[in-house]
């Protein structure tokens, strides 16, 4: 056998490194023909036919590699001009990312439509003319950043680049374009500007968010942003003003001020209208919902010290319970079914508790949805209703829920109960008022969110890695000990602002179909390429939320359909070999400037657990480790550190 394995390794590594020598020579061959369609290549006299592009002692200006193969080309501002031959770039198959800033080409737009792959191009500066074809971008879904400004470009601007979903940047100032601006809505895009070109009509609502200075320079533009009405409005208002100023010219500031009162109190009118029927709509989904649903979401749920249950009482005082209560209520516990504790660190209740209980929606996710529940004796519970979680019987779903129920940890969120039913199960945990961590990244940013700085991000970082530490631990039997880590599943302790772990341990109960659509584990990309899961998948999410903490971009990794969001990893790792590191942070932290450095470590250490080979990511002791070396500049970080016993 140590023959065989031996064989086995040696031809895996003869037909790496013959893959290896392969793609560095045709990449090599395609370079070097790029080259010779330029002119004034001085700044390129490194790229010689007897070395390598990613090898050796003088790797090539400009180029760069990805584990010997070249993935972006860096030329700006390095004198070039002449022609840009797209064959050549089209037969390096890794290329991703081009940047010609700064140069001196001129001429239409090279066809750099025909690399479907690259996601970013750069093009600034140069002396590009001409109109680019409406469809140019049709076929460029990739694409995040497009830098056009500064040429001479005309022409309409493509309605093509409303078509790439990714898209994250968008420069087209100080050129030539004309015309409308297409409706380029994406949600992912956060930085734009087509200042100082020809365009008219009105803004796209879509791109409301944007500022003034995004859009001046454009004589004939019109809405909100520029501070001009459009179409009919402005007719109107061109009208009613000649019209007031005939027949009285001394009166028109009175008359304007006399629409603008009215057309305020109808709008005034309208909201007020509106908020009414949403309110209604709420209290009546508020005080209905369960009766709807048949108590079938999760609730969470809070105890007062008042009913906790003294030293000695079972899980069965929790059955038994339910069963007079119910019996009270007319109702069987026998026909319902018993609602099983399995963590009375927070008292007994019943499933009556929860039938009686007014309850709103909280959310639905990819297991099942939530609601928060306010039981008669003050009790306030979560309740998740969760369906297909019957990779097991109803003895293995007990036991499984009654491990999980054994957890006790700082960063771990235990829950108290459960109710199975073979169609659906309800999970019972305690409620946690402060909320997840996706809405204090994402959500509306109030004056609390001043208190999370780089100190509070760390430490929360630092709270998440304890707890994966300890679930890698105690479920270490599961190929995924959580399977779930994402924002929506960090809860906030109010009391110190730790981080809770929700949702882990579900593999063992829900089958891997359904884990691949709803877990977020599954989204690994070994997972998504091969279906191989195993505890370096919950390493990636881990890097995920480590680059959503430090980034605060919301990642489109979270998303089913990929559209939306912040792809986090691609926009780390180019900036990373662009050495633009601290570009990435989230503007709230990067005002700590004396704590940059620890901020790009543990940025790093995000990029490293999102490797695309899970051989290439460090495993979960490692990830922590080298998360516990990261601290707060100045600080000794005094309780921070991860004190574990797991650690080893």
């Amino acid at each position: 056998m140590a023959a065989v394995r031996f064989l086995c390794q040696s031809l895996f590594l003869f037909f790496s490194l013959s893959r290896l020598a392969l793609g560095s020579s045709s990449d090599v061959e395609a370079l070097l023909k790029l080259k010779k369609s330029f002119v004034n290549t001085k700044a390129l006299d490194s790229w010689t036919t007897d070395s390598f592009p990613c090898t050796g002692n003088t790797p090539w200006a400009g180029v760069v590699c990805f584990n010997g193969f070249v993935t972006g080309l860096r030329l700006a501002s390095m004198g070039l001009s002449g022609n840009i031959d797209t064959e050549a770039l089209n037969e390096i198959p890794g290329l991703r990312t081009l940047n010609f800033k700064n140069n001196a080409f001129t001429g239409p737009i090279p066809a750099f439509n025909r690399l479907i792959a690259l996601k970013v191009i750069y093009l600034s500066g140069n002396r590009f003319s001409g109109g680019i074809p409406s469809n140019y971008f049709l076929n460029m879904d990739s694409l995040k950043k497009v830098w056009l400004s500064g040429n001479e470009f005309t022409g309409k601007i493509p309605e093509s680049l409303a078509k790439l979903s990714h898209l994250i940047e968008l420069h087209l100032e100080d050129n030539h374009f004309s015309g409308h601006i297409p409706d380029i809505g994406q949600p992912s895009l956060v930085s734009l500007n087509m200042s100082n070109n020809k365009l008219e009509g009105e803004i796209p609502a879509s791109l409301s968010k944007f500022g003034s200075s995004c859009f001046a320079g454009n004589g004939g533009l019109c809405g909100s942003q520029v501070g001009k009405k459009c179409g009919v409005d402005a007719m109107a208002e061109d009208s009613i003003g000649a019209i007031s100023n005939r027949s009285n010219p001394n009166n028109a500031p009175e008359h304007n001020n006399v629409a603008a009162a009215a057309l305020t109190l109808v709008m005034v009118v309208l909201l007020l209208g509106v908020g009414a029927i949403f309110i209604l709509r709420k209290r009546e989904d508020k005080f209905n919902v369960l009766g709807r649903e048949n108590l079938d979401h999760a609730v969470e749920v809070h105890v007062p010290s008042s009913v906790h249950s003294k030293k000695g009482d079972s899980v069965r005082r929790g059955a038994d319970s339910s069963s007079k209560r119910g019996s009270q209520n007319g109702k069987s516990a026998a026909s319902m079914g018993e609602l099983v504790i399995v963590n009375d660190e927070k008292g007994v209740f019943g499933l009556p508790d929860l039938m009686k209980a007014a309850a709103e929606v909280l959310g639905t996710g990819g297991l099942g949805s939530a609601y928060k529940a306010v039981m008669s004796n003050g009790v306030t519970v979560v309740v998740k209703r969760m369906k297909d979680m019957n990779r097991v019987g109803k003895d293995g779903f007990d036991m499984e829920m009654r491990r999980i129920g054994g957890l006790r940890h700082p960063n771990v969120l235990t829950p108290l109960a459960y109710y199975y039913r073979k169609e659906e199960k309800l999970l019972v945990y305690e409620y946690i008022n402060k909320g997840s961590l996706l809405y204090l990244l994402h959500g509306d940013r109030g004056p609390s969110h001043a208190e999370f700085n780089w100190p509070a991000r760390l430490k929360i970082v630092q709270g998440i890695a304890r707890g994966m530490g300890y679930l890698h631990t105690e479920l270490a039997s599961l190929d995924l000990p959580h399977g779930n880590l994402k924002s929506s599943n960090i809860l906030l302790n109010p009391n110190d602002g730790e981080p809770l772990l929700s949702d882990y341990g579900f593999c063992a109960v829900v089958s891997p179909t359904q884990g691949a659509q709803a877990m977020f584990a599954y989204k690994a990309p070994e997972s998504l390429q091969y279906r191989h899961v195993s505890p370096k998948c919950d390493v990636y999410c881990l890097g995920i939320v480590i680059l959503e903490i430090l980034t605060g971009k919301f990642p489109c990794q979270y998303l089913n359909n990929g559209k939306g969001g912040t792809d986090v990893v691609e926009w780390v790792l180019s900036a990373m070999s662009e050495k633009r590191e601290r570009e990435l942070f989230d503007p709230e932290i990067a005002s700590a400037t004396n704590s940059l450095g620890e901020m790009e470590r543990l940025l790093h250490i995000g990029a490293a657990c999102t490797e695309s080979v899970p051989e290439q990511r460090p495993d979960m002791k490692e990830a922590i480790r080298r998360i516990e070396e990261v601290q707060v500049e100045g600080s000794n970080n005094e309780g921070g550190g991860l004190q574990s016993q797991w650690m080893v």
